[in-house]
């Protein structure tokens, strides 16, 4: 790919800056893992220039108080101006992080939808009131919280971006985003975006660098009220342990290890088809993946020996190839790491029926062969144990009481997903799977209005529709007399 920066710099107070210390890092591609840019490494100095430009922003700039339908405006300038670029950002995407091209195109195209979504759900917005007759008015008003502090994952960057930057500033919000080092090339995008689109300088701020430095020193950083944070579960325990001196406000979409439930009575090509895509989109690298499938036992080794000749149909390739389904993973070290829970599945037993190996003519990238595990027993760790890579496991039950503790199984509850033409049955799993969302006869389709987020070590809180513009505003409630108020007269 051609035309990136050699360098992407910070954005802080409107302008391009690089690190104060003059720090940068490499910037790999996963294709033949050769850098090819670099990065400025921002530190706490570098965080707090940011911060401090934003909570100027926010304190004296319009942004906070801007009407609704006018900040709408711009939201929708941005997402016209994400559209117009949106064959540049796949290609970026595709380039920095090995997402086959075809999947990079749908979420630039996500990216700009976010946008416009959260412009509707503001001018649509009204506040709440609450009338005891004759007595009382209560109501309800909705300010900003403040400068808030948004740090993004790198699986699909852009996208993810754009799901937190778009509600923090159609709320008021000032912000500092900090996006994953490991794939930085798509966000050297937005400023240009903002300055089109007419977002006032400070109001939208960037620092990179790695999460121990820079995403630490914007966690902890005093003037920052509220962190919105999507990554692995052991950094979200430590940025709640350092919230906690400040009493952020904290939204954590965390890990997963989400089960997909199919009965023997389900539509079993659709559920092959789900549990397929599921698994091996986005290289497997989704929160979301269906990475456990559940399979009732007269079924079991039918729909296994079809799945295993669906994932060795899988077309590995190059992430610029329009054809490529499973592209290269993002980083030596994260392949690596995949690697090795494949090699911890053959050791503990598990039944290789498709793929673990890298393929021959992609050797030197970070390619994988899309892999099925049968026979895996809950006391396995790729059972439990988050992978993030084309991996799937697959295990038996024979009743819907094994089938929900089989799910119920780990630490993890951000997905689920129930097959089966039983919709009594459905609608009782549905409600035992310990989960944030479920989908039932439904691959993962999102709605922007619904709650995003999970339960137990998925993370805590919800984004999504009005549960986004609840999380970046504060809620004050004004009690209004409206006749003679009777107060006990103490001290008469």
């Amino acid at each position: 790919m051609t035309g990136h920066p050699e360098l992407i710099e910070h954005y802080i107070g409107g302008r391009l800056v690089p690190s104060l210390d003059g720090s940068a890092v490499d910037v790999l591609e996963p294709v033949r893992n050769t850098p090819y840019t670099k990065v400025a490494a921002g530190k706490a100095a570098d965080v707090a220039r940011a911060v401090a430009a934003a909570r100027e922003a926010y304190e004296h700039g319009p942004w906070p108080s801007m009407r609704a339908r006018e900040r709408a405006g711009i939201l929708n300038r941005i997402a016209d101006a994400i559209e117009a670029r949106g064959a540049r950002i796949a290609e970026m995407e595709a380039h920095d992080t090995g997402l086959p091209i075809t999947q990079a195109r749908g979420q630039a195209a996500r990216a700009a939808e976010n946008f416009r979504f959260f412009a509707d759900v503001i001018v649509a917005s009204g506040e709440e009131a609450y009338s005891v007759p004759g007595s009382q008015l209560n109501y309800v008003t909705r300010k900003p919280i403040g400068v808030a502090g948004l740090i993004t994952p790198w699986n699909t960057p852009f996208m993810l971006e754009t799901w937190k930057l778009a509600p923090a500033l159609a709320s008021g919000c000032t912000l500092v985003l900090k996006p994953a080092e490991w794939s930085p090339l798509s966000a050297s995008v937005l400023p240009e975006i903002m300055e089109e689109a007419g977002v006032p300088a400070g109001v939208f701020n960037i620092v990179h660098g790695i999460g121990e430095e820079a995403g630490a020193a914007l966690v902890e950083h005093p003037d920052v009220p509220i962190v919105s944070f999507t990554g692995e579960t052991t950094t979200g325990k430590t940025i709640m342990r350092s919230a906690a001196e400040h009493l952020k406000t904290l939204s954590m979409e965390l890990g997963g290890k989400s089960p997909v439930l199919v009965f023997a009575d389900a539509d079993l090509e659709a559920a092959l088809d789900s549990a397929v895509f599921g698994i091996f989109s986005l290289n497997g690298e989704r929160c979301t993946a269906g990475s456990r499938i559940l399979v009732e036992r007269s079924v079991y080794e039918e729909f296994t020996a079809r799945l295993a000749k669906r994932a060795d149909n899988v077309r590995v390739g190059l992430p610029s190839d329009p054809a490529t389904e499973v592209g290269a993973l993002i980083h030596p070290e994260h392949h690596a790491r995949v690697l090795n829970y494949v090699r911890i599945g053959v050791e503990e037993g598990a039944r290789l029926v498709a793929g673990g190996v890298v393929p021959d003519d992609l050797a030197g990238g970070n390619f994988l062969r899309p892999t099925v595990f049968a026979d895996v027993t809950p006391d396995m760790r790729i059972f439990t144990e988050e992978i993030f890579g084309p991996v799937v496991c697959v295990s038996p039950f024979d009743t819907q009481e094994e089938a929900i503790a089989l799910a119920n199984a780990t630490r993890y509850g951000l997905a689920g997903y129930v097959w089966t033409s039983d919709l009594k049955r459905g609608h009782q799993v549905a409600d035992a799977v310990e989960s944030g969302m479920l989908w039932l006869n439904s691959h993962n389709i999102r709605d922007l209005r619904t709650p995003f987020g999970g339960v137990k070590a998925s993370g805590l809180g919800r984004e999504g529709g009005r549960h986004s513009i609840d999380l970046y505003t504060e809620p004050k409630i004004v009690h209004v007399a409206l006749g003679d108020t009777h107060v006990p007269r103490f001290g008469v």
